[in-house]
């Protein structure tokens, strides 16, 4: 991802530049995918709180992640145009 700021960009072209990077990302794999990977790395690590102690940011963690499931099933959504 090109992550570099562009100062004299105008906001409209700082969107399309998101757009292109988030659409790469998702062209990667289906939602449906990114949502079964997300399930995966969320349980790991919350099988690993057992080893690592209790984390806490927990709550925190578990409202970015479910913010992500969110996203991914908004994506969805728009693919199949609903």
């Amino acid at each position: 991802m090109n992550t570099e700021a562009h100062t004299n960009e105008s906001p409209d072209s700082k969107w399309i530049a998101y757009g292109r990077e988030v659409s790469a990302l998702l062209s990667s794999s289906t939602a449906e995918n990114w949502t079964n990977e997300l399930w995966t790395m969320f349980s790991g690590f919350m099988l690993a709180q057992n080893e690592m102690g209790r984390s806490e940011n927990l709550s925190n963690t578990y409202f970015s992640f479910k913010e992500l499931l969110e996203f991914f099933e908004r994506v969805e959504g728009i693919r199949k145009g609903t």
